[in-house]
């Protein structure tokens, strides 16, 4: 199956969804030492988002979640790639800062943690493998 969104940064990707339903904050949300989601608000607590490919409604909280985003990049523990129903500009900037292929536009309802994905963010196009 095919979704198709927008290009926020372009770039290639494929690898395990793992999927928030609910709006993620990066600032105080998750820890850019370690990529565990710390929101108590999330419904993805305790997981990892290191090396997979991440997919939320859209981003809250604080612009200083762009920083949180790169650190995560420098740290070694940053998504492949972000999938957002609604690009807001702190998870925007972040992404572009980090170099992170970013999607957005995509029904999020659609996707489900441990899916296999692959994203042609130069395309807008997220491929979910059957």
């Amino acid at each position: 199956m095919k979704l198709r969104g927008r290009k926020i940064v372009g770039g290639k990707a494929e690898g395990e969804l793992i999927v928030s339903q609910k709006p993620l904050s990066f600032l105080g949300g998750v820890d850019p030492e370690t990529g565990i989601v710390t929101d108590a608000e999330s419904d993805i607590r305790g997981e990892s988002i290191a090396g997979k490919i991440l997919a939320f409604p859209r981003g809250k909280g604080s612009t200083v979640g762009s920083y949180i985003i790169y650190a995560l990049k420098k740290n070694g523990k940053a998504p492949k790639a972000i999938i957002v129903g609604e690009a807001e500009t702190i998870v925007a900037t972040g992404a572009i800062i980090a170099g992170i292929p970013m999607v957005d536009g995509i029904d999020i309802s659609k996707l489900k943690t441990g899916m296999k994905v692959k994203i042609d963010a130069d395309s807008g196009e997220v491929y979910l493998e059957e």
